[in-house]
């Protein structure tokens, strides 16, 4: 399909917006990102959905320095931990198929594992309680510091592996909370392990192909390639510099997705419509953990279910994550009660994109005027 010209693409933004919420306009959405504004530096894809419609779709800022190509609906950016909620999605799809229970131990599935993974469930896993050491405190040099493309990369397979040598979790597994994306790496590994699928295949099969994200994909350099792609970029003294990848960039099962504002709208069209798991099915995620140290990356308490943020907003229910790598920044947040998603992609690093979504979410609820 050809693109449309940028006037009459936003004359349709505004059109669908004074069709959808009339007491928001597209301009008051428009004014929040003004920032962002720019033909040659880094921004952000912004897509709002209000009963079930794309009532905002902007892009703000261009995907790299180089091409200088705009940002738009179908850019694909590096996701971070936004990727966890397909993780955990991948998990409770081999849970529907009967190959895995949430309390299952990490010992029956890897036998090699020391014996503190007999403690480990995979719910323990999924709600960020396993008590797992952080396998980025784990890795030896060579890996370096350098943010380039050829940069050294620890692999999932290798992180675990890391893991297997330790001798000792941080705490009870299921006794606390901690944050961890060694967590998350192993689920990516265990999916792979039960399905006899890499994790990217099993991510394409079951949930991509399945819901038409055709541009979706667990990014693995030298062996698949990112059409319209963001890079990441910090500026630095002043100036912008390209900082797309790290050594902890590419590992999948706790960051490792792009995906776009396009793509994901069909991600959250099958949420709300349990297009992949029944709603039943759907609970145990959106079940709280109950396990002291629950908070967000600000330090404020919040709660977690599996691969989403579960604390609410004002009052109003909400499922949430956010993403933070190498040049990257992202969020999605969901409140299902009030039919309305907020997205925002970032490939810049000095932004928070889980405020901006909020302030979109203050002009639909009536604060903030």
């Amino acid at each position: 399909m050809t693109r449309l010209p940028a006037l009459l693409l936003w004359c349709i933004v505004v059109a669908q917006l004074s069709f959808g919420a009339e007491s928001v306009s597209a301009q008051k959405i428009d004014d929040i990102f003004a920032g962002l504004r720019s033909a040659d530096a880094p921004g952000a894809a912004v897509l709002v959905i209000n009963d079930g419609k794309p009532v905002y779709q902007q892009g703000y800022g261009v995907t790299d320095l180089r091409t200088r190509n705009k940002i738009d609906e179908h850019t694909n950016f590096r996701l971070a931990s936004v990727s966890k909620q397909f993780t955990a999605m991948a998990v409770m799809l081999l849970v529907h198929d009967g190959k895995l229970h949430y309390e299952d131990r990490l010992t029956q599935i890897f036998p090699d594992f020391p014996p503190y993974g007999n403690s480990i469930t995979i719910r323990n896993l999924l709600n960020h309680t396993s008590g797992l050491l952080d396998y980025e405190d784990l890795m030896p040099q060579p890996y370096g510091s350098t943010k380039q493309e050829g940069v050294a990369q620890i692999q999932d397979s290798e992180a675990v592996d890391l893991l297997k040598k330790q001798k000792r979790t941080k705490f009870a597994p299921g006794s606390r909370w901690d944050y961890s994306n060694s967590g998350y790496v192993v689920l990516g590994q265990i999916v792979e392990k039960v399905s006899g699928e890499s994790f990217g295949d099993f991510l394409h099969n079951r949930i991509f192909a399945a819901l038409g994200m055709d541009h979706t994909i667990a990014y693995q350099r030298g062996k698949n390639d990112v059409a319209s792609r963001a890079y990441g970029h910090t500026k630095e003294n002043g100036v912008w510099q390209e900082t797309d990848q790290s050594p902890t960039s590419a590992t999948l099962g706790d960051g490792g997705i792009y995906s776009s504002l396009s793509d994901l709208a069909k991600w959250d069209v099958a949420l709300r419509h349990h297009t992949l798991l029944t709603e039943r099915e759907m609970q145990p995620a959106l079940m709280p953990v109950h396990a002291p140290g629950v908070r967000e990356p600000n330090g404020k308490p919040a709660a977690y279910g599996f691969g989403w943020f579960l604390n609410p907003y004002k009052g109003h229910r909400r499922m949430w994550h956010y993403g933070e790598t190498v040049g990257f920044r992202t969020t999605i947040q969901r409140f299902p009660d009030d039919n309305l998603t907020v997205i925002i992609l970032c490939n810049r690093a000095d932004v928070v994109p889980k405020d901006l979504a909020l302030k979109v979410a203050d002009l639909f609820f009536n604060e903030g005027h």
